[in-house]
């Protein structure tokens, strides 16, 4: 599995799930280019699954993710934290060797030559 959904994550898409009125429903989660730090994460629903994606089952809502993103996500853990000021999920990537001042932007190894000027 390239991600780890925690149960609270879990809890709060399938939340997020009870308005979405298409029978089938995917999580989509990957990367785009872009960002202070040359990369930011893309996390939201999709109805469709594609030739260059990968589809993970193992959760209550199946997960896809692009192909070519798995090598920047493998191994990251998406949690949903709760306080007073509300709440939002958290994306922790071990590939991730510097993260903008402002959290909404990484960078790794294959992307470190990017600047990082936030």
């Amino acid at each position: 599995m390239a991600i780890e959904l925690t149960d609270q994550a879990q809890l709060q898409i399938n939340e997020m799930l009870k308005e979405e009125s298409a029978d089938q429903v995917y999580l989509r989660f990957g990367v785009k280019g872009g960002g202070c730090s040359g990369l930011s994460y893309k996390l939201g629903f999709d109805y469709e699954v594609k030739e260059t994606d990968e589809l993970y089952e193992d959760y209550d809502v199946p997960v896809v993710i692009a192909k070519m993103d798995r090598p920047i996500i493998e191994g990251t853990t998406i949690d949903f934290k709760q306080n007073m000021m509300g709440g939002g999920f958290t994306i922790d990537n071990p590939n991730a060797i510097v993260s903008c001042g402002c959290g909404s932007s990484f960078k790794t190894k294959t992307n470190a030559g990017t600047p990082e000027n936030c």
